[in-house]
């Protein structure tokens, strides 16, 4: 495989960056980085774009059982129990102990990327149901983060849409007075990171309809639009 090639570099890239490549893929591109200026340059570039746009994200605190899964993985078989070692009181204050190191490294990395260049801040798009139900698709709201150059775009449904197995969403850019472009099928209920955002050049609004599966087989929307929102660059 041509690493050098800089389309193909860009888009393993942005896969990384945005956690989508995985398992031996995603350690065989660690492994590749060292060796490859190109790979690296393009990893902090999306880096860069993305990082921002997670201030649109609510942060999540996870169940006490995660934290329980953790500290089993850590100590291993036959490891002595907490409370042995001291209590929930010990356990807290090691919990605290990485949270603090990780602000650290959070703050440390912001402070690295912003020497580095300027980082425009994202522009939110709010898309709001259109009308009522459609093809089983429950009214919600889609929030679009789209970074500050345009490069990057990500979406979320601010709750899970119901979309039936034989229907899919697909995100569309709309310029005024023009034909819309797509943006690709996106989910109903997660972040998608969203890879053609050069189509959001000259385009006012941002539209999603619902589309067989793999999205419209026409290149045009064939569905209802069921999202919409005003997009200003």
């Amino acid at each position: 495989m041509d690493y050098g090639r800089p389309e193909l570099a860009d888009r393993l890239a942005a896969a990384y960056a945005a956690g989508t490549l995985r398992g031996p893929a995603r350690r065989r591109f660690e492994a590749l980085l060292p060796a490859h200026p190109g790979l690296r340059d393009a990893t902090t570039g999306w880096e860069e774009r993305l990082m921002p746009l997670t201030l649109a994200l609510e942060p999540a605190t996870p169940p006490a059982r995660v934290w329980e899964r953790i500290q089993a993985r850590i100590d291993g078989p036959g490891a002595t129990p907490v409370a042995a070692r001291g209590g929930r009181f010990s356990v807290l204050g090691f919990w605290r102990g990485v949270a603090a190191l990780a602000s650290v490294a959070v703050l440390v990395l912001a402070v690295l990327l912003v020497a580095r260049a300027p980082v425009p801040p994202p522009v939110i798009v709010v898309l709001s149901a259109t009308g009522a139900p459609a093809g089983g698709v429950a009214p919600a709201v889609f929030v679009a983060s789209i970074s500050g150059d345009g490069r990057a775009l990500v979406t979320r449904p601010l709750v899970e849409v119901g979309v039936r197995a034989d229907r899919a969403l697909e995100l569309w850019a709309i310029p005024p007075g023009g034909a819309p472009r797509s943006l690709g099928v996106i989910s109903s209920s997660g972040v998608t990171v969203v890879q053609k955002a050069k189509a959001l050049e000259g385009a006012g609004t941002l539209a999603v309809t619902l589309e067989p599966p793999g999205g419209s087989p026409t290149g045009a929307p064939t569905g209802p639009v069921l999202y919409a929102g005003r997009l200003t660059l």
